[in-house]
């Protein structure tokens, strides 16, 4: 008989099951009663009723029979929550086609398998039970009476009843399939005729052991007793096949509860990360089959599944089969204690009564209006993962049993496996895609919802957030204060953007975000709030700390009629204006470092920044090939003594000759190398030529110095002493006649640092000079401190000494304060002959500049030297060079 699941109820609206199936299959089932009722008032006019005394007697024996028989039965379960019960219905039915009439026959049955309904509270199903039960009954009459026709005075008369008995279970097993099209079950034919032939071959044994059994008891004299031995070896038979049909159902449940997980799982991993993938989004109507599932199994009033994989999360309830009370759907009120059927410890299974339960328990069953329940926790290494409860046994009369108690404790086993497994894999996910010290995503999981964001609604602005915090504080403060600043950003980002938009920390204090729907003039006020609250100051302890950020940002839309590209360079559908995740971060950062560049706190990408950033990447990427191919060359520009004109040496300044930009100025190459970590490539590179031109002079006689400018990171490598030892000997050149220029910020960044290394310089005699003095931000203490030999005067106070008196009046004090130091003072960016006699009235050591001459290729240097040069022999017996006037 079609056993339709009950609607479930649960916290959630319900889902189980499709409402418009629900409706069609109560249309069939009113269908079935009526023709049932119709079928049994023409069966009662063709057989009419001959009451007699013994119709009660026999009737209530007949009664007695089927509830027995109801009580022995079997469910075989159809997948989607449909079964039907193979019983000894048979037995009793063939007995009563022996001795009663076809209006006995039915009331009994309907008694039986109504009233057992009843008891039961299955009532979703009455409607077609009670006019199956009606069918089979007027099926098994109307065959016994043709049959009974057909073979009367020429065969057996208990052939009939067989024939009759027999057709009630192929007339049920009809109606079922029927049933099952109804309810729009897929079955395939194999597994409808596997069902048919189990329930015929049943029936055929019942219809026999009834025919059989009742014609030894009449016929053969003290028969009865040999039906025993019969009843008791098909009994045996009966729950030995009852007993593999559970085994295999049991099976066949294990299977699609942990397929049910899976396929959700499966789909959970198709969805894009948003930090919600917990085993608790496998979907509603996905627990609601399972509890559904294990229900069916059962045969319990009402199954009850509490899942909590997130130990910080509520329990979800779903609950399949009779409403839930509602003051027990939420079990762990707030600040209360936990139901008592929640403190259950260890993962086995119990079986509790009402009537012999611990008080405690017993009031959660009554809470719960149930008198019996099998509770099952659900448990991983760590934590509670959720509890089974199984209420009141539907389909046996003496509750629930040990192959119960097997079933769903296998169940719950393999059920919190998967749930644990679900929660490793995404816990595994979740870390994947997220950022473990902010939890905001990280580049992966940014990437993969952006691009799911931009495919849906393509026009968006791309973010690139940089916090920046000094160097100097960051080293003083630690890694772990500078993750807490990091955390505290990315709380602000939040506070800022809000919940719904994509943020990711990318690395370091690098933030990214996506704002979807916004234009350029919402992004670049969006960036300024950002800026402004990430440059709010910092509470670290007792300390404030001070930081910054800059923000740069590009639309997803662009005016400029670009066609964007795929990774693999072919057009992206056609369509323009339309990047995708990587190209937009790519000129989010393009505008940032244009941002930081100039100075701004925000800037938005214009195609014409991808040009020049274009460009310095080409440069880096070309720059160890351009010194390998001749390239790069070092020009110089001479150095003279003031007041007498003494050639003294020359400062080595690096040129670049591209072969597709042209001539580049070192300003616009030479940051890009020292950003790509190539600087020192570089200054190996000018330091060769610088020695080799020294060595030249040497073997002409000439005592001329070579000047050569270093950058901060040749002063924090603690061996470059060494490697300019090592130079200075395979030359052969005295160390007097290497001078090394460092800017004045650059000594000054890291004093402490910079300062082992220029002792060590000095201690191999090497001329230390500090360049571009007076635009710094060095002291008179530090630069006392320092082992330099020289300081440079930077060219801008230098230009206008002729027209401003504040830049004559710092001349002036930098000549006095480096001679009250014992240092060499040398004036850059010399044009003029006024401004070479104020010099040389100050008491300026040397001078250099486009008045003396422009820096100069080696070949034009020595041009230079034989033009404007005349030799004479200096105090110390050496060749001095003197410019001619």
């Amino acid at each position: 008989m079609p056993d339709q699941a009950s609607a479930a109820h649960e916290r959630i609206p319900d889902v189980y099951p499709d409402p418009a199936v629900d409706r069609r299959f109560r249309a069939f089932s009113v269908l079935i009663l009526l023709t049932g009722i119709a079928a049994a008032v023409l069966v009662s006019f063709w057989l009419p009723l001959t009451p007699s005394a013994d119709l009660i007697g026999t009737g209530l024996l007949l009664v007695l029979a089927f509830l027995v028989v109801e009580q022995l039965s079997v469910n075989i379960d159809v997948r989607g929550g449909v079964s039907w019960t193979i019983s000894f219905t048979e037995i009793p039915l063939a007995i009563g086609l022996f001795v009663a009439p076809f209006q006995v026959v039915l009331a009994a049955h309907l008694v039986a398998g109504v009233g057992t309904l009843l008891v039961r509270r299955v009532q979703d199903r009455l409607l077609y039970n009670t006019g199956a039960e009606i069918l089979e009954i007027s099926t098994a009459f109307t065959v016994l009476t043709v049959v009974g026709g057909v073979v009367q005075g020429g065969g057996p008369p208990w052939f009939a009843v067989f024939a009759g008995a027999l057709s009630a279970p192929v007339a049920s097993t009809l109606l079922a399939l029927a049933a099952v099209y109804v309810l729009g079950r897929r079955m395939r034919l194999g597994a409808a005729t596997k069902l048919v032939s189990r329930t015929l071959v049943l029936g055929l044994v019942n219809a026999s052991v009834g025919v059989v059994g009742y014609e030894v008891v009449t016929h053969v004299e003290h028969g009865w007793p040999l039906v025993l031995p019969l009843l008791g070896g098909v009994s045996a038979l009966y729950f030995a096949y009852s007993g593999l049909l559970r085994e295999q159902r049991d099976l066949e449940a294990l299977s699609e509860v942990s397929l049910i997980v899976a396929r959700s799982g499966r789909r959970a991993a198709a969805r894009p990360a948003t930090g919600q993938d917990t085993a608790n989004s496998i979907k509603v109507d996905d627990w609601l089959g399972v509890a559904q599932r294990i229900r069916d199994q059962l045969g319990a009033a009402r199954v009850v599944l509490r899942l909590r994989v997130d130990p910080q999360a509520p329990m979800k309830t779903v609950v399949a089969g009779d409403e839930l009370p509602e003051e027990v759907v939420d079990v762990e009120p707030a600040g209360g204690r936990a139901d008592a059927l929640l403190r259950l410890p260890g993962s086995h299974v119990r079986h509790f009564r009402r009537i012999d339960a611990l008080p405690e328990i017993r009031q959660a069953l009554m809470r719960r209006g149930a008198q019996e329940a099998l509770v099952v926790p659900l448990r991983s290494a760590s934590h509670l993962l959720g509890v089974v409860e199984a209420h009141d046994k539907l389909s046996r009369w003496r509750g629930f049993g040990q192959a119960d108690l097997r079933m769903i404790g296998t169940t719950a086993s393999h059920l919190a496996t998967a749930l644990d497994n679900r929660r490793l894999l995404a816990t595994l996910r979740h870390d994947a895609y997220h950022d473990p010290l902010t939890g905001l995503h990280n580049r992966p999981g940014f990437r993969q919802l952006a691009t799911q964001l931009l495919a849906d609604r393509p026009g968006a602005v791309m973010m690139r957030i940089d916090l920046e915090v000094q160097s100097a504080v960051s080293d003083a403060l630690g890694f772990a204060w500078i993750d807490r600043i990091t955390i505290a950003a990315g709380r602000r980002l939040r506070d800022v953007l809000g919940v719904e938009t994509p943020l990711a920390r990318l690395e370091g204090g690098a933030f990214a975000a996506l704002l979807v729907d916004a234009d350029l003039d919402r992004a670049q006020e969006v960036a300024e709030r950002l800026s402004a609250s990430l440059s709010t100051p910092y509470s670290v302890d007792r300390l404030t700390v001070e930081a910054g950020a800059v923000v740069g940002y590009s639309s997803s839309v662009v005016v400029d009629g670009v066609m964007f590209s795929d990774a693999a360079g072919a057009p992206r559908d056609g369509a323009v204006g339309e990047p995708d995740v990587d190209e937009l971060l790519k000129r989010a950062d393009v505008a940032l470092r244009s941002a930081r560049a100039s100075g701004e706190k925000a800037k938005s990408y214009v195609p014409s920044m991808g040009q020049i950033f274009l460009r310095r990447f080409q440069l880096v990427t070309q720059f160890r090939q351009s010194l390998e191919d001749g390239q790069v060359s070092v020009h110089y520009q001479p150095k003279v003594a003031l007041p007498r004109r003494e050639v003294l040496g020359v400062e080595a300044l690096v040129r670049w000759v591209h072969p597709e930009f042209g001539r580049l100025a070192p300003d616009e190459f030479v940051p890009a190398v020292e950003a790509a970590g190539l600087v020192d490539v570089l200054t190996d590179f000018v330091l060769d030529k610088a020695l080799a031109r020294i060595r030249k002079w040497l073997d002409q006689g000439l005592r001329i110095g070579v000047a050569v400018n270093l950058s901060v990171r040749s002063l924090n490598n603690e061996h470059f002493p060494d490697q300019v030892q090592a130079s200075l000997e395979r030359y052969g050149v005295p160390a007097e006649l290497l001078t090394l220029e460092l800017g004045e910020s650059v000594v000054m960044a890291d004093p402490a640092r910079a300062l082992p290394v220029l002792r060590a310089l000095h201690t191999l005699g090497v001329v230390l000079a500090v360049d571009d003095f007076g635009t710094g931000y060095s002291s008179l203490a530090y630069l006392r401190q320092l082992p330099v030999d020289e300081v440079k005067i930077d060219k801008s106070f230098v230009f206008g000494m002729g027209s401003d008196l504040g830049d004559l009046a710092v001349v002036r004090s930098i000549v006095e304060l480096g001679h009250s130091l014992g240092l060499v003072v040398v004036a850059e960016g010399v044009e003029e002959d006024a401004a070479r006699d104020q010099l040389a009235e100050m008491g300026c050591d040397v001078a250099q500049g486009y008045l003396i001459s422009r820096p100069l290729s080696e070949e034009r240097l020595e041009a230079w030297l034989q033009a404007r040069t005349t030799r004479a022999r200096g105090l110390r017996d050496e060749t001095v060079l003197t410019l001619v006037s």
